[in-house]
């Protein structure tokens, strides 16, 4: 049953106690206090800043970073005995990558987060040079600039460019959960799955990989020691009011932490993501084909590593966002604004390229469809729609290269918008069933921490109730198909040159009636 997701080594089993999970996100960093049964007893959220001091850039300051955990566990615990905690887990923002001194811990420069872009020529180089292949054989990932290996390039370029001082292990490159471990108890370590989306991880081996490292010009001996999503981690020797022995048993990266919460390991199911940006992954239970739209990457490491398939889309919120910006609305205005058709508009929200499974840079973002008729409601309706066929392009492209999916698990704010999840539905053809839980990645990481403590067992996890709202297709297949084709030919029309080759577009249906 659980092939995928072997039980490791715990402690004798409790039958008390509280478990602290942390979702160290991009916008704000939440904190949850959870009881045994799995229940959320306390919660706190401390909002965060973000830079973009040029296009395609984007910075946060490390030290408010950690300062946001430390606060955000303060006021979670506030009237709880600290001394109840047995066990800490942590979720993370996952590609960001900072530099740091090892001596001091001090930060050298900005965190570069996810969406930081500022690596694209490299990578633009390095596909030129016929690099692609060989990077994705051994990473599993598509050349792009969201994952870590060029921000680790742009930071040793600006503070240590003939890396002689990463050489000497004077300075430490890590992710967002490595530089919390560091914080937290003074080791610098990074979770596998973390770790895999770095693009500098051999997915095989699960080590960092020489040829890679020579690549993008990364010092071995400034890279974490990758450990497996339940340790051996560290203790909260500074996490106050934690006492200094409680430890850290459970680490995943944000979307896999609400994969985990999901229970995703059961087959048969795909978790999305609402949110800026969307993440559609889904646990790969037997072997998978080879398959340019979607990127492979860990899920999880326990006893063994269970892999996922995954594709990421830039652009399903912040559609909505962009709209609410022109029509002086805010996104949930837009979203309600939205009638029952689009009356034939078609929006391709690449307002930074194309994600998943396109992965293309260079396409642009196009309205098509417009008439004079054409009213908010309609522009609405097809932000909406945009959000969904973007989805159930990844998620088809996952079950070709997986399993079959039949059902969606949903979470994020966006997936509250109960038009937003029929529509899903109806896009896909499938059940979506979603999460009522606000700060499901944080509950996913409890959920690791109480099996690396001992509170959970694996079926205990299996059997904990989740809160779901379930939506059920009601469109047609002929319906959907139309839909796609529709689609497609916009999105063909928004592509630009650099789109993975071979990528699939559906040919427009033959009208019947319009046959000789």
């Amino acid at each position: 049953m659980h092939a995928d997701l072997p039980a490791p080594a715990v402690p004798t089993r409790r039958a008390d106690g509280l478990l602290v999970a942390v979702d160290q996100g991009t916008s704000a960093t939440k904190a949850v206090v959870v009881d045994l049964t799995g229940a959320v007893v306390a919660r706190a959220s401390v909002p965060l800043a973000q830079q973009f001091p040029r296009p395609g850039w984007a910075e946060q300051d490390a030290l408010e970073i950690w300062a946001s955990v430390q606060e955000s566990v303060r006021q979670a615990l506030d009237g709880l005995d600290p001394a109840a905690v047995v066990a800490v887990g942590l979720s993370t923002q996952r590609e960001s990558m900072l530099l740091w001194d090892r001596a001091t811990g001090e930060p050298r420069g900005p965190v570069l987060g996810w969406q930081d872009t500022r690596g694209a020529e490299q990578c633009a180089r390095l596909r030129s040079e016929g690099r692609t292949d060989r990077v994705r054989a051994l990473t599993g990932l598509p050349l792009d600039a969201m994952f870590s290996a060029s921000k680790a390039s742009a930071l040793l370029d600006a503070y240590d460019p003939d890396r002689s001082a990463s050489r000497r292990g004077e300075l430490c490159l890590g992710t967002v959960d490595s530089w919390l471990l560091w914080r937290i108890g003074g080791e610098h370590l990074v979770e596998a799955g973390n770790a895999s989306r770095t693009q500098l991880l051999d997915l095989a081996t699960r080590t960092w990989d020489p040829w890679l490292l020579d690549l993008f010009d990364v010092p071995l001996e400034a890279l974490p020691r990758v450990v497996a999503s339940s340790g051996p981690f560290v203790a909260c020797r500074d996490l106050a009011p934690l006492a200094p022995d409680v430890p850290v048993t459970g680490v995943l990266g944000d979307s896999h932490a609400a994969l985990f919460a999901h229970a995703g390991w059961q087959p048969g199911r795909v978790k999305v993501t609402y949110g800026t940006g969307s993440s559609v992954m889904a646990v790969s239970h037997t072997p998978t084909r080879p398959s340019t739209g979607v990127a492979k990457t860990i899920a999880w490491e326990l006893d063994a590593p269970a892999y996922a398939l995954e594709g990421n889309i830039r652009s399903s919120g912040a559609t909505l966002g962009w709209l609410g910006a022109v029509v002086g609305r805010s996104p949930a205005e837009v979203a309600a604004a939205a009638g029952p058709s689009s009356d034939g508009v078609v929006l391709v929200p690449a307002f930074t390229g194309l994600g998943a499974p396109w992965w293309d840079d260079q396409a642009r973002a196009t309205i098509t469809g417009i008439s004079a008729g054409t009213r908010l409601e309609h522009l609405a309706r097809a932000g909406l729609e945009a959000i969904t066929s973007q989805i159930e392009d990844v998620i088809a492209a996952a079950e070709e290269a997986g399993d079959p999916i039949g059902v969606i698990l949903a979470d994020g704010g966006p997936s509250a918008n109960a038009d937003l999840m029929q529509l899903q539905a109806d896009t896909s053809g499938r059940d979506v069933a979603a999460s009522q839980v606000a700060e499901l990645s944080a509950l996913g990481a409890a959920h690791l921490a109480g099996l690396g403590a001992g509170v959970w067992t694996l079926d205990d996890l299996d059997a904990l109730p989740r809160e779901r709202t379930t939506y059920a297709p009601r469109s047609s297949p002929q319906e959907r198909d139309r839909r796609r084709h529709t689609w497609h030919a916009a999105v063909a029309g928004a592509l630009g040159t650099a789109a993975v080759p071979g990528t699939h577009l559906d040919t427009p249906p033959v009208d019947e009636g319009q046959q000789a």
